[in-house]
């Protein structure tokens, strides 16, 4: 399984959210380029950046620190936060994004997205299918969809969507642990092969090898690492034991 440390982005500072309230905003670190520079230090290969900034004023914002973290770190970056046009995803990927997420466009705009799918290929677009109690959320979380989560994602598999990003909005950095019964309910009711990346609610080293034993592709680990509850070098032995 994949670990993927994430970097929220606002005004160009690493922060993070609790379950996407941005009052409760934390910053931890002026510098994001440093913080993806320990990852890479620590074996790491992947990292979800999130420009929070963009997923506000829904189109792209922080995009230069997407450019100064590709061009600094070989760390592969899917990116999102605020995609909603062509015109978005060509600078995202021109700054150095591998792959990019879509979430609120999936769910209001799917011609366009689609339009992206086919564009740049599956391993290119993510669907982010970020959910509260089962239904789809949208708009930076500030609202929710009357779609519901698996039929959701069994549409975008019919279309050929690969990887799929789902938060749990009640678990994120809320450090209580991620949706497993959510997350096994999704991979039991959809075509083999997804590659189902679980994210929220993360808050210690022994859930990682639960979230691959239900059969997650990658994890994506945001506040258990800025709160020292997992360690950059439990991370490291991870990669390394099961490399």
């Amino acid at each position: 399984m994949r670990l993927i440390p994430a970097i929220d982005i606002i005004e160009g500072k690493c922060v993070r959210l609790s379950k996407g309230d941005y009052g409760t905003k934390k910053v931890y670190n002026e510098n994001p380029v440093e913080v993806a520079k320990q990852f890479e230090a620590h074996g790491i290969q992947y990292l979800h950046l999130v420009d929070l900034d963009g997923a506000k004023s829904k189109h792209i914002v922080n995009h230069k620190v997407l450019e100064s973290i590709a061009s600094q770190t070989s760390l592969k970056i899917d990116f999102g936060g605020g995609l909603k046009s062509g015109e978005d995803l060509k600078i995202a990927f021109e700054s150095g994004a591998s792959q990019i997420t879509g979430g609120s466009i999936a769910v209001k705009d799917k011609e366009t997205f689609l339009e992206w799918l086919k564009t740049y290929g599956s391993e290119k677009i993510i669907l982010g299918a970020d959910a509260h109690n089962e239904k789809v959320a949208v708009s930076g979380w500030q609202e929710e969809s009357k779609q519901n989560l698996v039929p959701f994602i069994q549409n975008y598999q019919r279309e050929g969507i690969q990887y799929v990003i789902c938060t749990d909005i009640s678990k994120d950095g809320m450090l209580q642990g991620p949706s497993f019964e959510l997350y096994q309910k999704i991979l039991s009711q959809t075509e083999s092969g997804l590659k189902f990346i679980a994210s929220g609610g993360i808050s210690t080293f022994d859930e990682l090898p639960k979230l691959a034993g239900i059969g997650c592709e990658g994890t994506i680990i945001g506040k258990a690492i800025y709160e020292n509850r997992i360690s950059l070098k439990q991370l490291e032995q991870y990669i390394l034991d099961n490399g």
